[in-house]
């Protein structure tokens, strides 16, 4: 079935909604599906259609309903425009990582790992364990509960040469997840006003969190190998700044690796201009299987300069929310202190559920699994892609969630997005991952998504919406 046959549909159902009671059901797809011998697709686009009219609403699980009509008053907050004076950030919209679309909707956008690929059971069980602790009831300690430490400061300490001296587990402070400890390292290390460099594209969230503690981002282009350290050393002088956020393992979007070359060349950059590498390590857990990630950079270096962060909430839940930042010296304490006056302490039962999870032995038995299950759908998405959009220019990551394309210069990006939503595909814009204006037009599509199977079928979608736009550049009326 084609477009006029989802508009005959939405039509029909349109002239029976204007009869039914407000909170009436419709009748469900398969039903839907017979009536009108139309495909699942169709019938789901005519439901999108009348659900954009407003004119239905979808409860997932349950059904479509006719939407009830609000009595609405205007409403007048202007009086706050002047409460509020200037804003002190600029706003932005929520990411399209974060956005839930309906179940119909072929989701590629997220930037989560879909729930098949948690340790449920281990999390279920440490959530019923920590509940009969003390974690249910007491307040933990400001920096995090000892043998939490102890475990962040171990994986590095287990990745430390020889002559180096490991991180101790004083050095480690708990963060309600990793972007509550980036605001609380860009505010410490940083400060309002002063310049923060970033590689370029680089995680949404690292921005937003720079942003809302009034940092200035200076991005420094960074490729399929990381950063050029000749680059960076010029922006270190060129902005004066003296603290580096990268991600040098899987980074989000790109999932560049940098090589031991490569690390230990910013590494010595950083540490010619007395600055801080705050090295994001959020993807260490999601190695495809046969790739062995290199050791984080702070497992070399003892002499303060990288502040190591490590999340759990994506390997473990997104309920846990949890991570670690590894810090020394007197940077240590201004960012301990920072977290005690934004939160005091991180919940004592998420401590102990995440501690739970990651010290199991069934836990790194779940890991090797994920690398095979990631290696699977990266590879079924990465045919897809290179099948139906032979355009796009594509990188193969060894790890992280996504694959990172890059489009024709002459795309019209918002429009592709905007004809792949409606198609019944969700596909976020790349721009959001860049600190300044984007190089060129790009998506991120996350293999760990949700229904794997559908992945050819979305990127037949995408392929079919950029290949009519190339084929029709003035665009539509």
């Amino acid at each position: 079935m084609n477009d006029d046959s989802s508009g005959r549909i939405a039509t029909e159902l349109a002239a029976w909604i204007a009869t039914a009671p407000p909170g009436a059901q419709l009748p469900p797809t398969r039903a839907l599906v017979a009536r009108y011998g139309a495909g699942p697709v169709t019938v789901q686009r005519a439901l999108r259609t009348l659900a954009a009219r407003g004119l239905v609403e979808s409860r997932p699980g349950v059904g479509t309903f006719v939407r009830a009509a609000r009595a609405t008053r205007p409403e007048d907050y202007g009086w706050q425009t002047a409460a509020l004076g200037a804003a002190p950030y600029r706003a932005t919209p929520v990411s399209a990582a974060l956005r839930t679309v309906p179940n119909d909707v072929i989701a590629l956008h997220s930037g989560y790992p879909d729930r098949e690929l948690l340790p449920e059971r281990l999390v279920r069980s440490a959530f019923s364990r920590a509940a009969r602790g003390a974690g249910a009831v007491g307040r933990p300690p400001s920096a995090g509960l000892p043998e939490l430490q102890e475990w962040f400061a171990g994986e590095l300490a287990g990745a430390t040469p020889a002559g180096s001296v490991p991180p101790a587990p004083r050095d480690v402070v708990v963060f309600p997840g990793s972007q509550s400890g980036l605001g609380t390292v860009f505010r410490s290390l940083v400060g309002p006003g002063r310049p923060l460099l970033v590689e370029s594209p680089t995680y949404w969230g690292a921005m937003l969190a720079a942003r809302r503690s009034g940092v200035p981002l200076h991005p420094v282009p960074s490729g399929t190998d990381g950063p050029d350290p000749e680059e960076l050393d010029r922006a270190f002088t060129r902005t004066g700044a003296r603290v580096f956020y990268a991600q040098p393992t899987f980074a989000n979007p790109t999932g560049a690796c940098w090589s031991p070359t490569r690390a230990a060349d910013v590494l010595d950059v950083v540490r010619s201009h007395g600055a801080f590498l705050v090295e994001d390590d959020w993807a260490r857990d999601f190695a495809v299987e046969g790739t062995r990630p290199p050791a984080p950079l702070a497992a070399f270096d003892d002499g303060g300069h990288v502040v190591h962060l490590r999340s759990l909430t994506k390997s473990v839940s997104p309920a846990v929310r949890v991570a670690g930042v590894v810090a020394r010296g007197p940077a240590r304490e201004r960012i301990l202190a920072d977290a005690r006056a934004g939160a005091m302490y991180v919940s004592g039962l998420l401590q102990a559920v995440a501690l739970d999870v990651v010290t199991q032995p069934a836990f790194r038995t779940h890991l090797r699994g994920l690398g095979r299950q990631l290696l699977a759908r990266r590879d079924l998405l990465l045919g897809a892609v290179r099948e139906h959009i032979p355009q796009a220019e594509v990188t193969v990551p060894a790890g992280g969630l996504a694959l990172w394309l890059r489009l024709p210069g002459s795309t019209d990006l918002p429009r592709l997005v905007a004809d792949c939503e409606a198609a019944g595909v969700a596909v976020p814009a790349g721009d959001e991952w860049f600190p300044a204006e984007p190089t060129g037009p790009h998506l991120r599509l996350n293999y760990s998504g949700p229904h794997p199977a559908a992945f050819p079928e979305g990127a037949r979608l995408i392929g079919a919406a950029l290949a009519a736009q190339h084929a029709d550049p003035a665009g539509r009326d």
